[in-house]
């Protein structure tokens, strides 16, 4: 690959379908959320070279540095928005944000003219009101329902229990009647935030709150059935000029209500059933040429260049049969799956390793560092991990978030 002197710049936000969901361009995330993206801000820089820049909202210690270089990496450039703002490179190559919304456009247009010629031809170098849909989960519904159409099997989830979209409390309770237990999520949310499981009837007060607060925010919810699930597997994919490139499949782990854990590197886990496993490589084969074909002829394919990645879920029916719903979500964004895939390179091929994300309201990162380094000792062979504990982010003392890999 060839790498031009021009510097790509990176921004961690994962908040942007918050952003899109809103669509004005001056949207703040509320605190908490504004917490998250500032601890984890340098977590873009395994997917930039040496002379790219990542934003951050505070130069990390010098030791971060170092820390990096034992694995092998030249840290990019960290550099302050302020800093950025004053003094922007002369020639910038791409702007990659970890998603795109008039948020981060407007975040970012002091910089956008320093782009490339190419970069600025690019779809994504402007907003447009119509890119909104594309990052709903309706699109990927609407992605499910061509799959099962156009290459159907009989390991598909089946038809009567397809995500329907809602506008209404009634309509909730119509599916609610038809299957028991439901998953309700915010059209636009990401890593399990703006999720509702409902496993127990009658509903209580409270859950119809957020529900129905989901609907009056954005317009609708989103509702499937409630899978007994086996397995969550992410297939990752690149989109350049309307060609969409498989990049990997990274599987990811969820707590019962939905919210993102972590990833497992260098395959499945190993604990996991030989018949789940058979069952994943089968569908992926069956799945993966049949999402860029129907993902290929969509608005996505014409409107979007970039990384984004299609959640799946692969779960036992009622007579124990093994499905998969082929479709569950489209993130049109950088993700945490991809991510787990550039991080697989810092890791001995032969050892499994977790990709996991922190946040404890008891207890600091640097602390949890300090205990982990202690119980899990760092062995490195050839600068590629053997065994122990590697943090991916930079922290100090009031550092709450962080991210982390475990051999």
């Amino acid at each position: 690959m060839h790498k031009s002197a021009n510097p790509s710049i990176f921004l961690f936000n994962p908040t942007c379908e918050y952003a899109v969901a809103n669509g004005n361009a001056s949207w703040h995330p509320n605190k908490i959320l504004q917490k998250m993206e500032a601890d984890l801000a340098t977590l873009p820089l395994y997917f930039a070279a040496k002379d790219d820049i990542i934003i951050v909202p505070k130069l990390p210690k010098s030791t971060f540095y170092d820390h990096l270089k034992s694995i092998g990496i030249t840290p990019p450039h960290f550099v302050t928005e302020k800093e950025l703002q004053k003094n922007p490179p002369e020639q910038i190559g791409k702007l990659h944000p970890w998603g795109w919304s008039p948020a981060i456009h407007k975040r970012l247009e002091n910089v956008k003219p320093h782009c490339s010629p190419e970069f600025k031809m690019a779809p994504v170098f402007i907003w447009k009101s119509q890119y909104r849909e594309l990052y709903s989960k309706k699109f990927a519904l609407q992605i499910l329902n061509q799959l099962i159409d156009k290459h159907p099997s009989a390991h598909f989830i089946d038809r009567n229990e397809i995500t329907e979209v809602c506008e209404t409390r009634d309509q909730i309770e119509i599916l609610l009647s038809k299957w028991e237990k439901l998953m309700v999520k915010a059209p636009w949310s990401s890593s399990g935030r703006g999720l509702q499981p409902i496993t127990k009837q009658p509903v209580h007060d409270k859950v119809w709150e957020k529900l129905l607060g989901i609907v009056k925010d954005q317009g609708y919810a989103i509702v499937e059935a409630f899978q007994n699930k086996e397995l969550d597997l992410a297939f990752q994919f690149e989109l350049k000029a309307g060609e969409i490139h498989f990049r990997g499949t990274s599987n990811f782990s969820a707590d019962k209500k939905g919210q993102y854990l972590g990833n497992s590197l260098n395959g499945l886990p190993d604990e996991l059933d030989e018949d789940v496993k058979d069952f994943a490589k089968e569908m992926s084969e069956l799945v993966i040429p049949a999402l860029k074909e129907e993902i290929g002829k969509s608005e996505l394919a014409k409107n979007y260049e970039g990384y984004f990645g299609v959640d799946t879920l692969i779960f036992k029916d009622k007579t124990g049969a093994l499905k998969i719903n082929p479709c569950l979500e489209i993130n049109v964004r950088h993700n945490m799956g991809l991510l787990s895939l550039y991080l697989e390179k810092f890791v001995l091929p032969t050892k499994k390793g977790r990709f996991r994300m922190f946040y404890n309201p008891k207890t600091c990162f640097a602390d949890f560092c300090r205990q982990m380094s202690h119980d899990y000792p760092l062995v490195l062979e050839n600068q590629k991990i053997v065994s122990g504990f590697f943090p991916l982010t930079a922290y100090s003392a009031n550092t709450e978030f962080g991210a982390y890999l475990l051999v």
